[in-house]
């Protein structure tokens, strides 16, 4: 369910220029609308419109400042705009086009293995990010006729030297899509026997084009930002080797539960060098998939396992997934500890949930129990835990082990019971782990 977000207006920069793009078979830079407005007031959706009525995908998953993406889209208005919106402790417009003249793209295909692709839609217009900052954006495409959908991208870092990084989990946005009709879930008829054995990037996500993104995400960045540390923006793909090259931490939000061995290798071998380790959420590092290109493998029947089949996430995150579905009221064990600093409550019902954690086999023998939430899973009970470990090379690691920690940063707009008291709760423990990660290995400070 997307809930209620606050908006912080900002001053935003202008761009020049105005005119009706015809998308080429190879388009040139966009051009952008005449003056707009210097403040992001309006970056929300109002209006979704039909299923197909406007949507569209970026041909890159992130780019560095200054380069370049296509924009592929397909509308069933006369024309669109798109508005590129910065979303950080501030939601900032940055750069605006002028009308793109639309056009209905084909149908998806499905291919073997019930992949689905929209590769062979044309680019409609091509965006040049000169001046824009690194950072997490949503693309707002405007048809004419008032539907309105989000293509997010990220502009990611160069470098991840002295700063917190935080990490996009765009394989696991994409495993939970289905537009086409299948994501790694569920297919047409929504059986889990006609899921997608792989699914490609090259589509628009689904519902708003952004729901996990801004449910999951977009306030553990808000809160990152006005922390004040160094921050870096990476996305699950970038995540390469040499890429966390001194790095003081890196932070997962929401979740993060599709995790290739490139994926895991390049954060452990950061882990063990020193940098600290935060999963906001729960159910991380869960599944083991291949990436190929822009197409995530993930035959749930044959060749993509769990993780803990081999290599327990345990011994990465410090516990692993236990539960969904989960409705519990989270409760803080340890309050002296340097995490929960100037925090008010122990209580917050309603934030532990929809998918939990608790320690299991693999977990360091150090680990540490922060918060124990007793729940009742479908029957089974359980107990959901926040836990805390230091590496052999002085990095702290925390996960919170709850998939509602970042929810619970809107309060009672999260949802589900989660109180007011839990927003700055949430963010004051975030704040903490972010302002001491940034100095550091934690455990040795």
């Amino acid at each position: 369910m997307l809930r209620t977000i606050v908006v912080i207006f900002v001053m935003a920069a202008g761009c020049a220029g105005n005119a009706m793009v015809t998308p080429p078979s190879a388009p040139a830079p966009a051009p952008a609308e005449a003056a707009p407005p210097p403040v992001a007031a309006d970056w929300q959706i109002t209006e979704q419109g039909a299923e197909h009525e406007i949507e569209g995908f970026a041909d890159r998953v992130s780019v560095l400042p200054g380069e370049r993406f296509r924009l592929r889209v397909s509308t069933t208005a006369p024309r669109f705009k798109v508005t590129a919106f910065r979303m950080g402790g501030t939601v900032t417009r940055v750069w605006a086009s002028g009308e793109v003249r639309g056009e209905e793209q084909p149908p998806p295909r499905v291919a073997a293995g019930n992949v689905v692709t929209a590769a062979h839609w044309k680019p409609s217009l091509e965006v040049a990010t000169d001046g824009w900052p690194e950072g997490a954006y949503l693309m707002r495409l405007d048809a004419s006729t008032g539907a309105q959908r989000y293509v997010p991208i990220t502009l990611r870092s160069a470098s991840a030297k002295g700063k917190v990084v935080l990490v996009n989990a765009v394989t696991t946005w994409q495993a939970y899509n289905r537009w086409g009709g299948h994501s790694l879930y569920k297919g047409p008829d929504l059986l889990f026997g006609t899921r997608s054995l792989a699914v490609s990037y090259d589509r628009p996500y689904d519902f708003n084009g952004a729901r996990q993104f801004l449910e999951l995400e977009k306030d553990a960045i808000q809160v990152a930002e006005r922390s004040g540390v160094p921050l870096a923006y990476l996305t699950s793909h970038d995540l390469r080797p040499g890429i966390l090259d001194g790095a003081r931490a890196v932070i997962t939000m929401g979740h993060d539960e599709y995790w290739s061995p490139q994926m895991r290798t390049v954060v452990t071998k950061a882990r063990d060098r020193g940098a600290n380790l935060a999963f906001l959420g729960a159910n991380a590092v869960y599944w083991r998939i291949q990436l190929k290109d822009r197409v995530l493998e993930c035959d749930k029947v044959k060749r993509c396992l769990h993780w803990r089949d081999t290599k327990p996430e345990s011994s990465l995150v410090g516990q692993m997934y236990d539960c969904f579905p989960a409705e519990a009221t989270y409760i803080v064990r340890k309050p002296r500890h340097w995490i929960f600093e100037g925090t008010r409550g122990r209580r917050f019902p309603g934030m532990a949930g929809v998918e939990t954690d608790k320690v299991s086999p693999g977990s360091p023998r150090n680990l540490e129990i922060l918060a124990e939430s007793p729940v009742n899973c479908a029957g089974r009970k359980t107990v959901s835990h926040s836990t805390y470990y230091v590496a052999r090379s002085g990095a702290g690691v925390f996960s919170a082990g709850t998939m509602r920690w970042v929810c619970g940063m809107a309060g009672r707009h999260c949802g589900h019971g989660v109180p007011d008291a839990a927003a700055p709760f949430t963010r004051r423990a975030t704040t903490n782990l972010l302002t001491r990660f940034a100095k550091g290995p934690a455990g040795l400070l």
